[in-house]
């Protein structure tokens, strides 16, 4: 106990410098739940703001040491982190992110065959990262009953999440095609842990696809993320692990591997799969990098280029750093070098790339142009969501003002009041009870999920908690 009241210590003092120092001054109002007016496009379609209201703020002054020189090897997602390791989105908020290239889900849905299908689901599964490149901010964590809802007409599609847990933290979402045409679900427990250099992120939890028109479910669950140099140097992110998606009418499965950096970073971003039947045999070949583009080709032109590589018959590429300079190589994991782009075998057909980044995007916490909106209010919204939305967050309103002060106060009075709501739920032997969704089964893998229970966007919000 004397340990974690030092270790609370340190994190309120954390908190404290962060806003004395590191305050990011814009002269803009700093009024929490503020609504911005934002006026249609010509075509009718909502416009959607392009850059956050403040900058960033620096950590360049920030030591993390005294901080996480405790959590060694501990999960951190019982550890209250100091107000500098964030930005400014919920958890909830950053699961969204996998719809930013939903074209790919409707695709999929337009495909006559199969093996289409699954080669479009795959790229999904891949952009789904996409947008944690270069994001070295965590999330705040989502309270207790914190809710995030998402209705985007230009992109058809609706969304939904709560957090449904907080010891162990479970997001839960559900997401459906306005066209009736697909339904995107799954609960999330993303376990941290510090391993000394580096935080490692493993998200637990499956993610179900269901394309309705053809009948068809896939499942998978996210490679893990892991960011270096947490405490000393650069800051820098690989994802790395064996994702498998799996195709429960037909039995076709697609893996794919995302590949560890390597000693001399040659491996960096890259991932590598093919689709096999049910009977394993492989009918399609996936390469490229998670945070560039995706390829496929036929198996047979795969394998004749693999081997002319091998040979040495293939044009000369860039050589990988020989690791000769290791400046902090003792201290620090070194960045690798980003080797040459995807090398585009002889016949393969792009399933996927990347949507360039809006020219801000380093002064806004390197999020795409799709998450720069996430947290907007635009006019007309209060008359709609839902009180435990994490727009109406004080905290996270707070940050993304710059106003640090009120951020970090808010963070400190929102994890308070959690905890005094948590004693008197156990004081009067109370169970916590979720609002749209309830435990059960997976109806396609069997195992434990979180099911969307409905009549969310009924909008009967009587019954949401008071959390903020």
């Amino acid at each position: 106990m004397n340990g974690e009241e030092e270790f609370f210590d340190a994190v309120t003092e954390a908190d404290q410098r962060v806003a004395g120092v590191m305050r990011v001054d814009t002269g803009r109002s700093s009024a929490v739940g503020k609504v911005e007016e934002r006026p249609p496009r010509e075509n009718g379609i909502q416009k959607h703001r392009t850059s956050l209201p403040a900058p960033m703020f620096s950590r360049s002054d920030f030591s993390v040491w005294s901080i996480l020189k405790k959590c060694i090897g501990l999960e951190l997602s019982k550890i209250t982190m100091p107000i500098a390791f964030n930005e400014p989105l919920s958890f909830l908020q950053r699961i969204t992110e996998y719809m930013e290239h939903v074209y790919l889900i409707r695709s999929a849905c337009c495909q006559p065959q199969a093996l289409e299908r699954m080669q479009c689901v795959a790229a999904f599964a891949v952009s789904a990262v996409a947008s944690q490149w270069e994001r070295t901010g965590k999330p705040f964590n989502p309270l207790l009953g914190e809710t995030y809802e998402l209705i985007r007409e230009d992109l058809g599609f609706r969304f939904i999440s709560e957090q449904v847990s907080h010891h162990p933290p479970i997001s839960a979402f559900y997401s459906e095609g306005l066209n009736q045409d697909f339904l995107f679900h799954g609960s999330i427990y993303p376990k941290l842990k510090f391993w000394g250099k580096s935080v490692e992120a493993e998200p637990q939890g499956t993610i179900t696809l269901e394309l309705l028109k053809h009948g068809e479910a896939y499942t998978w669950t996210n490679p893990t993320c892991c960011v270096h140099n947490v405490l000393v140097g650069k800051l820098w992110i690989e994802q790395y692990g064996t994702v498998e998606i799996v195709n429960h009418r037909t039995g076709d499965k697609c893996v794919l591997h995302f590949k560890p950096c390597g000693l001399f970073g040659k491996e960096l971003h890259r991932v590598e799969g093919h689709i096999q039947d049910k009977n394993k045999k492989k009918l399609f070949m996936i390469y490229g990098k998670w945070t560039e583009c995706l390829w496929g080709v036929d198996p047979a032109a795969y394998e004749s280029f693999r081997k002319r590589e091998r040979r040495g018959d293939l044009p000369s590429k860039m050589q990988p750093d020989d690791g000769s300079q290791k400046a902090e190589g003792d201290v620090v994991d070194t960045v690798p070098e980003v080797q040459e782009t995807v090398q585009v075998i002889p016949g393969s057909k792009l399933l996927w790339r990347v949507n360039t980044r809006p020219p801000n995007s380093a002064q806004m916490y390197n999020f795409t142009s799709f998450t720069v909106s996430l947290n907007e209010l635009q006019s007309g919204m209060e008359k709609t969501l839902a009180p435990t939305d994490c727009r109406w967050r004080p905290d996270i309103r707070g940050m993304e003002n710059g106003d640090m002060d009120l951020a970090s106060q808010e963070k400190e009075r929102l994890e308070e009041k959690q905890r005094e709501a948590r004693r008197e739920r156990a004081k009067r032997e109370a169970e916590w009870q979720t609002r749209w969704f309830h435990q059960g089964s997976n109806p396609h893998t069997g195992t434990p999920d979180w099911l969307y229970t409905g009549g969310y966007f009924e909008r009967n919000f009587s019954r949401c908690p008071d959390i903020y």
